[in-house]
């Protein structure tokens, strides 16, 4: 009993040195903002006020984001945009997509082959897909706008390399959004050309007869199916943008960690700031996540089902609005888990090196030459060390040259508070709790892989 309560006390005197030397941390902090130009020019850089980032600057990185907003009609910046971007979802989204699927005929003369079923079938997925990301957008442009969402307001915080990073992955943004959509624009555009030279589009309630409109439409189902097709890779992209500011912050703080220099309270105020930003992008984007699983799921499997059910022949012709947005959903949906997935794996990380450092700290404070050759791997002179351990011994060596212990016991406490707060803090982007991480991927893989094969086994008894 005597010992429980012992531990509890220690606990308890740990996290108070740690909230203590973080408090004291954020004063100094503000004590920087509040002196004068003389004063802070001894002030660290990130406190001084000429380093923060201007708005002009801003606007510079946003600078395409904004474009590609206005040419996707996207802009709700004002009440007449925002007007336009309705009517614009509401015609190319729902509109030309129900005038495709009900003013397509299949002539006496063409192939055997029946492609409006397939073409139907593309079509709501597509919609669907679109209609939760409009409304993502709407509600992120409503509640945060454009910076806030990108967590720019608060990037001068951040370190220049974290900032320069951040900016290259800003430019690099639209290159998997041409990456997906240039390749699977040119093959649809190569079926949209067979496909409405083939079939004929025909309106009887205009008019006397019928008017064909095979020109008209295949322009506005390539408009519609861009538009469609952009709405949903540039939530994607958005949020991969997200993920890489965090996973740019981990790698800072893992930097701090093998640095051995850093004050545990400096180390806590920056895990938590990225643990709060990494909760706020799990509750923006959670509903756009689980929305994309479901329709994408059920669409996969309904084609599935249909191409295996139907008796024609599979050609390009029939089928090749189902391959291209098959490929463009998976492509665009991985995007978002694997980024999802890479900040799990690196905030997983960062205790095993916040683990190693305390370690190593701890055992290098006794002042004994035994503790200091644990350290280091013992090598013969026929054994090689490999990389991994080289490294090792590298961090070892610029800890007992770099590192000033001190004998104080509160700092072991205050460096035992922090590695168990990571310890119980090391997760990523969640959904309702649960992780997004490799295991979650192999779980997500094994549950539709189950679902495939219950398919393939239905129409093998069936045939």
């Amino acid at each position: 009993m005597n010992h429980s309560f012992s531990h509890a006390n220690t606990s308890n005197t740990s996290i108070g040195v740690l909230l203590h030397n973080h408090s004291s941390y954020d004063q100094s902090s503000h004590e920087f903002e509040g002196q004068s130009n003389d004063d802070q020019s001894h002030a660290p850089l990130l406190f001084r006020k000429c380093y923060a980032r201007s708005k002009s600057l801003m606007q510079d990185e946003l600078c395409k984001f904004r474009m590609s907003l206005k040419w996707c009609a996207l802009d709700h910046s004002t009440p007449l945009g925002r007007y336009i971007s309705y009517l614009t979802f509401l015609g190319l989204a729902i509109l030309i997509p129900l005038m495709t699927s009900f003013s397509v005929k299949i002539p006496s003369s063409a192939p055997s082959e029946d492609p409006l079923s397939f073409n139907k079938l593309v079509q709501v997925p597509g919609s669907g897909l679109a209609l939760i990301s409009f409304l993502t957008l709407c509600r992120f442009f409503k509640e945060y706008g454009l910076r806030q969402l990108l967590f720019l307001d608060a990037l001068s915080e951040d370190s220049p390399d974290v900032q320069r990073g951040y900016k290259s992955e800003l430019d690099k943004a639209f290159r998997y959004l041409s990456y997906i959509l240039l390749p699977s624009f040119i093959v649809e555009f190569a079926h949209k050309v067979l496909f409405f030279s083939t079939v004929v589009v025909s309106f009887p309630v205009i008019g006397v007869g019928v008017v064909p409109m095979n020109s008209i439409m295949f322009l506005l189902g390539l408009v519609s199916w861009v538009y469609r097709t952009g709405v949903f890779l540039l939530v994607c992209v958005l949020f991969r943008v997200t993920c890489e500011l965090q996973i740019l912050r981990l790698e800072g703080l893992r930097h701090m960690l093998e640095g051995f220099g850093s004050e545990p309270s400096v180390i806590f105020r920056e895990h938590r700031r990225i643990r709060e930003q990494l909760y706020v992008t799990s509750h923006r984007f959670r509903f756009f996540i689980v929305g994309c699983l479901v329709v994408i799921t059920v669409s996969q499997l309904g084609a599935l089902m249909l191409v295996l059910a139907s008796k024609s022949e599979k050609n390009f012709f029939n089928s090749g609005d189902i391959v291209v947005w098959s490929a463009v959903q998976v492509s665009g949906f991985l995007l978002c888990l694997l980024g999802a997935a890479r900040i799990t794996h690196r905030a997983q990380g960062i205790v095993s090196v916040a683990t190693r450092w305390h370690m190593l700290v701890t055992s290098s404070s006794g002042g004994s030459d035994d503790g200091k050759n644990d350290d280091v791997p013992e090598m013969n002179g026929s054994a090689t060390p490999n990389s991994n351990e080289r490294d090792h011994s590298e961090s070892d060596s610029r800890l007992h040259n770099v590192i000033t212990i001190s004998q104080d016991p509160s700092a072991f406490q205050t460096r035992q508070a922090l590695v168990t707060y990571l310890q119980h803090n090391n997760g990523g982007i969640t959904v309702f709790g649960f992780v997004l991480d490799r295991g979650l991927l192999h779980t997500l893989f094994a549950f539709e892989f189950s679902l495939v094969l219950w398919i393939l086994s239905k129409v093998v008894v069936l045939s």
